[in-house]
């Protein structure tokens, strides 16, 4: 008694001590939102979004009945917030939820390791080569395949990850396991001997091209209309490619604690030195091609310095230097922070690129010329911004000056969708929970159907962020 006493007067006076009568409603809309979730499924996985009569529904691009999503916040992203629930609530029917959409991820897995942006069920629409299909097709029929597995979006990335939770939380499902175990061996089969990777993977490395040690370097010249050849190939950072795999790959370690996933890791921070540009402008760029050299991606992505890309970069080196305690990771930043404190167009806000040379803003007009102007930018691609830089830079002068714990550090995530919901799921970092009225105003929100709709959609985003939500307040209830 001299110890419980006292601790329940300070769970009653910190505000912990929840309303048994709201931890029932939760744990019911979570179970009456999680069923009709699951209704809508396709064998187990999830769209971006559908309309409330189900006749549209969308990933990125519009989807049809028979196809889910992996792209965040496609499946992967779902079967984490489903863990999520079982986890708080020891339902089995979210379990067996979770399960599913693991299941429809393993059947979509490609030959090549990975994902591409979609799995479609539909027999009559099979363009792709899956792993599920080796040694049952011609090379006539391969050959008019897709086996592409891709990186770009945390695609593939967010999918292992997802499968790294459900293979713990069902070890005994040998189909989430072997497509983990396949997928993981993909990754590191498509990494580059000097350790960087390509936005998409088909299964054949272009070894025979790669110089292990050559630095990057600015190009004598570049063209400035696109040249555009198979960049996918080519080692990318856009869209925190080499990031989300090096996240990926630590997770595998600190999970099965095998060296070839960390010793994949610090091959991929040493691409990433080799990948810093010279000084003046000693920061990276979002593709290069075999020469070490920035080159042309879409036709909106030129060769050129890439602010937010240096940022993202910035805080992989500090958590390659958590992972590892390796100061060689944070001797390239100085430098990058440097060039982006000077490359600002106005404070705390930069220009997407860079000129190569006279670090100059480069912008796209609305039909894709390449400018120095910024009154004619397209409006699909954020040409400015803060791209999280100043909360990178703040993260490494914490590391630097030693405020946190190394283990309290390697659990703070960088502010983005996926990290957070992955940080949530393996409970890294408790969170004190939403308030009381948070929660009643998401049970309220919950319609009949057990639907919460969003401007006139069921969102998985939506449903993602609102059952975290509850299973943060069961948890800390307890």
């Amino acid at each position: 008694m001299r110890v419980t006493l006292p601790l329940a007067i300070f769970i009653v006076s910190t505000g912990f001590c929840a309303d048994a009568t709201l931890e029932k409603e939760a744990t019911h809309a979570l179970a009456r939102a999680i069923a009709y979730f699951q209704s809508i499924s396709t064998r187990g996985g999830y769209l971006w979004w559908y309309s409330e009569d189900l006749k549209e529904r969308a990933g990125e691009n519009k989807a049809t009945e028979s196809q889910i999503w992996v792209q965040p916040p496609g499946t992967p992203s779902v079967g984490l917030a489903l863990l999520r629930a079982w986890e708080a609530t020891k339902d089995p029917l979210h379990l067996a939820a979770a399960q599913a959409a693991a299941e429809g991820l393993a059947w979509g897995q490609l030959e090549s390791g990975g994902w591409t942006y979609l799995v479609d069920f539909n027999p009559s629409n099979q363009r792709w080569y899956r792993r599920a299909e080796r040694g049952s097709l011609s090379e006539a029929q391969i050959s008019k395949r897709r086996n592409v597995t891709t990186f770009d979006d945390d695609t593939t990335q967010s999918a292992l990850r997802f499968l790294m939770a459900a293979a713990e939380a069902a070890p005994t499902n040998r189909q989430i396991r072997a497509a983990l175990e396949y997928g993981l061996q993909g990754l590191l089969r498509a990494q580059y001997p000097n350790g960087g990777w390509p936005q998409g993977f088909d299964g054949r490395l272009r070894k025979g091209r790669v110089d292990v040690s050559r630095r990057a370097a600015n190009p004598e010249k570049w063209s400035r209309t696109p040249d555009v050849k198979d960049y996918w190939q080519q080692y990318t950072f856009n869209d925190d490619a080499m990031r989300d795999i090096i996240l990926t790959l630590l997770e595998a370690h600190r999970r099965y604690s095998k060296p070839e996933y960390l010793a994949a890791v610090r091959r991929g921070g040493d691409f990433i030195l080799l990948a810093q540009l010279p000084e003046p402008q000693a920061a990276w760029a979002q593709q290069y091609n075999f020469e070490m050299e920035p080159a042309w991606a879409r036709r909106f992505e030129p060769p050129a310095l890439c602010s937010g890309e240096t940022g993202g970069i910035i805080r992989t080196l500090v958590d390659l230097y958590l992972a590892t305690h390796d100061e060689k990771y944070l001797k390239p930043i100085p430098s990058a922070i440097e060039w982006l404190e000077r490359s600002q167009i106005a404070p705390r806000k930069w220009a997407r690129f860079y000129e190569l040379g006279s670090n100059k803003p480069l912008y796209f007009t609305k039909d894709y010329q390449l400018v120095y102007t910024d009154d004619d930018l397209p409006t699909h691609y954020a040409f400015q911004g803060e791209f999280r830089i100043p909360a990178a830079i703040a993260f490494y002068e914490r590391v630097r000056q030693g405020r946190g714990s190394v283990e309290s550090l390697k659990r703070e995530p960088l502010n983005r969708f996926n990290d957070l919901t992955i940080q949530r799921l393996n409970a890294l970092s408790p969170s004190p929970g939403p308030s009381e009225a948070r929660v009643r105003e998401i049970i309220s929100t919950l319609d009949p159907k057990g639907r919460w709709i969003a401007k006139g959609r069921i969102e998985s985003r939506v449903f993602i962020a609102n059952v975290n939500a509850l299973c943060d307040y069961l948890t800390t209830s307890k």
